[in-house]
């Protein structure tokens, strides 16, 4: 008997170890087959505030995948629609909803490596550490290590090519999912997807579907397959302090008239203590974390001082004991600063006000208008008169504290459960492609505007991510590991192979 059960083993892994195999090949194949493609798509700009490169990539988008046999429909907002791509599959009992993303930030190409950002190039990297071009024909022999360096490889049109490429091979071989496909994409998800929620509810039969998959967002820094429960919801806030009505002259008036940014300064260090913790009152109410969770969150893996020798910092901020634990809390940070001039422009005034721009990361427990309501009462506790616009001259002239507060609200968090039906799925599927469990975050840290499908709809969501962590998102000099550009085509094979 025990001779039986360990043939059946054996081929068991015989029969997996040739399915992995098989998705190794269509990957590879595919991924030669699409880098023609993903240099394309890179070369249409795409900043979401340019409505005119928008609708070019809504015209490619409906193109590519009208070519795939989806069925491409507008879903029109007051600025740039979604696109929704449906694809209908024989036997199919449910519906996967797939959320993708098309527009990128914006580029100063001063600080890119490269004459133009949306110009895709090849890099590799030299014994120094440095990143050199080469010519793009070589990259029919690529090495995992090279990496395409342009807007939105990572973040997030790699993921479409991916995807693309992933139904291109499945039509190839003549395979279909066990379930219909409808794929929602966003051409404003870098302004915060303003519109969407709307959107979403407007559209709710449209959307309808039993679970959705995001593919979006960096792997674990292991770069090893990753699937993600959750993610933080965001709001922002800016915050202005005044001086005189305009900038004078720090001879004239140093040591008498009240510099703002003095004022910011101490404004802002008023929230946190030295560890990186709110010090406003109630800013962490209604989040606990049991110890099962606890466990969860600290099994994740973390390289703590190698993350502290790749960004070189001194120390990290200890809101949680560790990475996983810290993300669980909504944040509070500042995302940039102004007041007066530096560098060549710099003059030797006392400015007329210092502007600080906040970005709140939100978790699911906490509410972001509380939230928010809270930072404006702990300003106001501070001597401020807190206002919702500049301050009228009388206004100024009785307050020696003003300070004007405005907040915009982008989308809350979500979190599935891991141990769900759309968990244990897509669990299973990463093992049968990779041979490996995959590394399962409960939340990540960034944000995704994924609440309103989950809160309207209400849908199951997990995120799959497939682009190397370093990948620069949001900075200069993006980029995408060909290493990963394959591996992620092989991460949506062998989940659009896994039946639902």
């Amino acid at each position: 008997m025990k001779k039986i059960f360990f043939f059946l083993f054996l081929t068991s892994l015989g029969v997996c170890a040739q399915k992995q195999a098989k998705l190794n090949d269509l990957a590879e194949e595919f991924t030669h087959k699409s880098l023609p493609l993903f240099r394309e798509v890179l070369s249409i700009p795409n900043d979401a505030f340019n409505s005119d490169w928008i609708e070019k990539n809504v015209i490619w988008t409906e193109s590519a995948f009208d070519q795939r046999g989806f069925r491409t429909q507008r879903i029109a907002t007051s600025t740039a629609p979604l696109v929704l791509a449906t694809r209908s599959f024989p036997k199919a009992k449910k519906t996967v909803l797939v959320y993708l993303q098309m527009d990128g930030q914006p580029v100063d190409p001063s600080r890119w490596a490269q004459e133009d950002p949306y110009q895709p190039v090849v890099k590799q990297q030299n014994s120094d550490g440095e990143w050199e071009t080469i010519d793009w024909s070589r990259i029919s022999d690529y090495d995992d290590d090279w990496r395409i360096f342009a807007r939105s490889t990572s973040d997030a049109k790699g993921p479409v090519v991916m995807f693309l490429a992933a139904m291109d091979a499945l039509d190839k071989i003549g395979k279909s999912p066990n379930y219909n496909l409808k794929v929602v994409l966003d051409f404003e998800e870098e302004m915060g997807s303003p519109r969407l929620p709307q959107a979403v509810k407007d559209n709710r039969a449209l959307l309808a579907a039993d679970i959705l998959v995001i593919f979006d967002g960096p792997m674990h820094r292991l770069n090893k397959p990753t699937l993600s429960f959750g993610a933080r919801g965001i709001f922002t806030v800016q915050l202005t302090t005044y001086g005189p009505i305009v900038s004078q002259h720090s001879g004239h008036f140093g040591n008498y008239v009240p510099n703002p940014a003095f004022k910011m300064a101490k404004l802002l260090a008023s929230m946190k203590d030295d560890n990186g913790r709110v010090l406003i009152p109630g800013y962490y109410d209604g989040i606990t974390l049991d110890e099962k969770t606890k466990k969860t969150l600290s099994a994740t893996p973390h390289d703590e001082p190698q993350l502290q020798d790749l960004i070189q910092v001194g120390h990290f901020d200890r809101v949680g004991p560790n990475y996983q634990e810290a993300i669980q809390y909504p944040s509070l940070n500042v995302r940039g600063m102004q007041s007066g001039w530096i560098n060549e422009k710099v003059r030797t005034i006392i400015p007329a006000w210092a502007r600080a721009e906040i970005d709140v990361r939100v978790v699911k427990e906490s509410d972001p208008i509380r939230l928010s309501s809270l930072i404006k009462k702990h300003i106001e506790d501070q001597g401020y008169l807190v206002l919702d616009r500049e301050p009228t001259k009388k206004e100024r002239l009785s307050n020696p504290k003003i300070a004007t507060y405005s907040d915009t609200f982008a989308y809350q968090s979500f979190r599935t459960p891991m141990d769900s039906e759309i968990g244990s799925w897509l669990k299973s599927a990463l093992v049968r492609g990779f041979g490996e469990e995959p590394i399962r975050v409960r939340m990540s840290g960034g944000s995704i505007p994924i609440s309103p499908f989950v809160n309207t709809l209400n849908l199951p969501a997990v995120a799959v991510p497939t682009v190397n962590r370093d990948n620069n998102q949001h900075s200069p000099n993006e980029n995408l590991r060909l290493g990963n550009f394959r591996d992620g085509i092989k991460t949506i094979l062998a989940i659009l192979t896994e039946k639902l």
